[in-house]
């Protein structure tokens, strides 16, 4: 699965540009599955299973990542961004970022000596940061860039850690969630399944409440990342879930309340197959799950996420390991809802 999540988390899709994504997820079905993309540029993959299955699951995973858009662009060349998602601004200043068409640029703002006392305590905001693409006029920088255009980072692909287990890249959320459906999708399946590859995630799981209508499952399986925070100076609950320690499920977040059948039938199966898991010690985040379960009269679900440090950030770490729990508890979710009484 490692080389499959670094073809994806290579590729640049932030909300509502998700086509390169989309475009490779399809290169990679087999065919002996249907597909289609929606309106809103969502992949709905329709999967045969062995046998057909008592109650209709669908699995879904976004494709979109964070990232910024051209807003301005000044008169001396310099580009006015936006964020596209949740970003912090701490970890963006330095930065390099990158267009779909080549371009490169490196983010920067008011050098510290140069800021007053004031300045200097107080966060610095997106808003006040320019990106350098190396040009001296608008003009030049419009040979390039047009305002609309998305910006990405961008940085190496890193295998790390003992046994190489940890992962390192951009777009992590939700690449990795993408990953264990494309294999789920290429492997040989009991019951009818249905695979949706979400769009706009990052920007309120606009996609996921289209494809929810759509589909109109009887359980839905979210396959995503979450933030954990189990590293120096966080303790006890405040470390939310951690790194190594296997899948996560969450019973709820800022979006969703999970039904707390599928909550508890998880951990059974986890228990049951000996596959890794923990639940979130805090309630925070959110995910495609908040605009599914309240979708087409309401839908029962079920979120399954890789703990993964500095999300959102151009070096975001997860675990081989959690990721085959991901995929091991996915695939026993998806055949006790399919059979399910």
């Amino acid at each position: 699965m490692t080389e499959l999540i670094k073809e994806l988390c290579a590729l640049c899709g932030t909300s509502g540009d998700e086509d390169a994504v989309r475009d490779f997820i399809i290169s990679k079905l087999p065919d002996d599955v249907s597909y289609k993309t929606d309106a809103l540029g969502n992949l709905i993959v329709e999967k045969k299973g062995s046998m057909p299955a008592k109650n209709k699951v669908m699995l879904a995973a976004h494709m979109d990542e964070v990232g910024f858009i051209v807003t301005y662009i000044t008169s001396d060349g310099y580009l006015r961004i936006s964020p596209v998602g949740g970003i912090n601004p701490e970890t963006v200043i330095g930065r390099q970022l990158q267009f779909k068409n080549g371009t490169r640029g490196v983010i920067g703002t008011k050098a510290i000596h140069q800021q007053s006392e004031s300045e200097r305590d107080k966060p610095v905001k997106i808003s006040s940061m320019l990106l350098d693409i190396g040009v001296k006029s608008e003009a030049e920088a419009l040979e390039k860039v047009l305002p609309g255009d998305c910006a990405y980072f961008t940085g190496e692909f890193l295998e790390f850690g003992s046994n190489d287990d940890m992962l390192k890249s951009k777009a992590l959320d939700d690449r990795a969630g993408c990953a264990v459906m494309i294999e789920m999708i290429n492997s040989d399946l009991p019951y009818d399944a249905t695979f949706v590859f979400t769009v706009q995630e990052e920007i309120g799981t606009r996609g996921a409440k289209a494809a929810a209508y759509t589909v109109a499952p009887d359980y839905a399986i979210v396959l995503e990342t979450t933030t954990a925070c189990d590293f120096s100076g966080n303790e006890g609950e405040k470390k939310v879930c951690e790194v190594g320690k296997g899948a996560v499920v969450s019973y709820m977040d800022n979006g969703t309340i999970y039904s707390r059948n599928l909550y508890r039938m998880a951990f059974d199966k986890a228990r049951e197959k000996n596959i890794p898991c923990q639940t979130k010690t805090v309630v925070a985040g959110g995910n495609d799950s908040g605009a599914i379960h309240v979708s087409a009269g309401g839908i029962e679900t079920v979120a399954i996420s890789a703990p993964c440090r500095y999300l959102h950030s151009p070096a975001c770490v997860l675990s081989k390991k959690d990721m085959k729990a991901v995929a091991d508890l996915a695939y026993e979710m998806y055949i006790a809802l399919a059979e399910k009484e």
